[in-house]
């Protein structure tokens, strides 16, 4: 089983400049990184719809959302983004700003959950989170003939996911190139879906 955490691997491309990697099939991407005696079972991807005033990062969100949705063998979890007011301690002014909730917790609930069910050997986590350690540790103290394998996004890793993991490492950007949605997606219902032009 393969489980992505959405928004760092986001960033982690972002910070990389590597925009055009954005229309990412997750499967496929998941895939290219088991080895050949593996078989993927699945892939959960975990995520938030993005709030707030930035009308066009949202619809390119859905789009994609929308694409990844029409694969088979991934399922889409859903945290929110929670919305706060700070302030500054120097001149009082406020300001709104977006976290996005939940996404880690779904993702230590689905990796314990599946362990107990059985439904993985090996769990690659796509996600360079140190809040995850606990989840990785739990489920390798509680089933020792099961590996969990981080695999970092660019440009993002954690020293303290590495020392408790099976193993680690960071995807590479030949794996990331070759695992992209096509161009354009034609739904069931005959609507069309398109890499948006930013992405390009």
């Amino acid at each position: 089983m393969v489980y992505v955490d959405g928004f760092n691997l986001y960033y982690g491309l972002k910070s990389k400049g590597w925009r055009r990697f954005y229309w990412l099939n997750p499967v496929s991407l998941s895939e290219r990184l088991l080895r050949t005696d593996q078989h993927l079972v699945g892939v959960r991807y975990f995520t938030a719809r993005i709030s707030g005033r930035q009308k066009e990062k949202r619809r390119r969100q859905a789009r994609f959302l929308e694409a990844i949705a029409t694969l088979p063998a991934l399922t889409i979890h859903y945290g929110h983004f929670l919305q706060k007011t700070r302030t500054c301690a120097i001149c009082g002014s406020k300001w709104v700003v977006y976290e996005e909730k939940m996404s880690d917790v779904n993702l230590a609930v689905s990796l314990l959950g599946d362990a107990q069910d059985d439904r993985f050997d090996t769990a690659l986590v796509v996600s360079a989170d140190g809040d995850l350690a606990g989840p990785v540790v739990e489920v390798l103290e509680r089933y020792p003939n099961k590996r969990v394998v981080v695999v970092f996004p660019p440009n993002r890793r954690s020293e303290k996911l590495r020392s408790i993991a099976s193993a680690a490492f960071t995807v590479g950007r030949k794996y990331l190139k070759d695992s992209q949605l096509p161009e354009k997606i034609i739904r069931s219902d005959g609507s069309l879906l398109a890499r948006p032009d930013h992405w390009r």
